[in-house]
């Protein structure tokens, strides 16, 4: 078994001006995306998902990354990133999950931009045209807020039924004049730990 893909999508947004002000850096989001065959599809509940995990997220893992290191000039350029499925009504949540939550889709993305954080993300389920979200953070610093950023989009026809979206996000630069400041500062004006936030 292979990945059957029936298309892929690659959007870059750039955004100049934002609250009414010129952006000092402008902030470019891109989103890679292929819409392929749900290989659960048709099988009822399947109990093992690991022979299809195996043979198609690799593959996905590879061609979105190369779109989104291809669309950002490179690894080094991606600052913040983030993955989303979302699988078509006849699928199970399971499905969409299980190719993105695997790390033989997950490395090669963190491989190629040399990440350390873990990769936020989305599993759905929907009809065609249903809103796609990527959350984004720092791939480096998860504390670093003024790079919690969400890339939306949508595919008019996909996904159909028996298929699944899955997608990639990346961001060069944060928000523009971001101003909430970062987690660190939040923890120390509490007197609470970086490795017990709450305090509990």
């Amino acid at each position: 078994m292979t990945a059957e893909i029936r298309k892929t999508l690659l959007n870059i947004e750039t955004t100049l001006i934002e609250g009414g002000r010129a952006a000092p850096q402008p902030l470019k989001l891109i989103t890679a995306a292929a819409v392929l065959k749900n290989p659960w599809a048709g099988r009822g509940y399947v109990d093992d998902l690991k022979p299809e995990i195996h043979a198609v997220a690799p593959i996905l893992g590879e061609l979105l990354t190369n779109m989104v290191i291809e669309a950002a000039g490179g690894g080094s350029k991606v600052e913040a990133y983030g993955k989303a499925a979302v699988v078509g009504l006849d699928g199970d949540i399971e499905h969409a999950s299980a190719l993105i939550h695997t790390l033989r889709f997950g490395n090669h993305y963190r491989s190629a931009v040399g990440a350390k954080s873990y990769l936020a993300f989305t599993n759905t389920r929907g009809p065609a045209n249903a809103p796609i979200m990527i959350p984004l953070m720092d791939k480096n610093d998860e504390g670093r807020r003024s790079h919690y950023l969400t890339i939306q989009f949508a595919i008019p026809d996909a996904p159909a039924a028996d298929e699944i979206v899955v997608a990639l996000g990346a961001s060069i630069g944060g928000r523009p004049h971001h101003r909430i400041g970062d987690r660190y500062q939040d923890l120390k004006d509490l007197g609470h730990d970086v490795s017990n936030p709450a305090a509990v």
